[in-house]
């Protein structure tokens, strides 16, 4: 007997073990990956990102989720929790619980020295297999950094990066805008100090 085929999960023995876990863990295909903490800039960015668009959402009929809101990528049998994520009406989900999203337009990820790879490889490669998203984001809480990359109509990705404290980054797709000014304030990097 295969022990490795042993091992593996359905995706229904995940979500029973997750719903009741203390800690989150990713799912691919049977195998489990757990996720670390994040540390106080991934959250003051978090919790600036969130607040940002939040405020600018507000009359419409989009919803802002951070950290606790799965994502499913049917296609690859995947179960991931984005840093932060934006998805409008009809939103739809997995079931009843309603914490497994389908069908998200924006996806941020916060980059850290130990989820840059993964965050730019697999995992972007991974969330262009879900249909309805659009934008996917990704800021760096060591330096002065956004990128935005945009699906273009032949489902290709156009990309543009952000360095400087003024610059403002618009997010199509919610009619919203962020200010890197903003996304860092109360975060000590690099080159926010000497810039400021």
């Amino acid at each position: 007997m295969d022990l490795s085929a042993k091992l593996k999960l359905t995706p229904q023995e995940y979500l029973l073990q997750e719903r009741k876990a203390d800690t989150k863990s990713e799912y691919l295909n049977g195998e489990i990956f757990a996720m670390a903490g994040a540390s106080r800039e991934h959250n003051q960015i978090s919790s600036n990102v969130v607040r940002l668009l939040g405020n600018q959402l507000l009359a419409s009929n989009c919803s802002v989720y951070a950290n606790d809101m799965k994502v499913r990528i049917a296609r690859i049998n995947k179960y991931t929790y984005p840093d932060v994520l934006v998805s409008c009406d009809p939103e739809e989900f997995e079931d009843e619980k309603q914490d497994i999203l389908l069908n998200p337009l924006v996806i941020i990820e916060i980059l850290s020295d130990s989820t840059e790879a993964y965050d730019r490889g697999n995992k972007f490669f991974h969330d262009q297999f879900i249909n309805s998203l659009v934008e996917y984001i990704l800021i760096s809480q060591n330096t002065f950094h956004i990128e935005i990359f945009h699906r273009q109509n032949d489902n290709s990705w156009l990309d543009s990066a952000f360095h400087h404290q003024d610059d403002i980054v618009v997010v199509k797709s919610i009619e919203c805008t962020l200010s890197l000014k903003d996304i860092y304030r109360r975060v000590k990097c690099v080159d926010w100090v000497e810039r400021v």
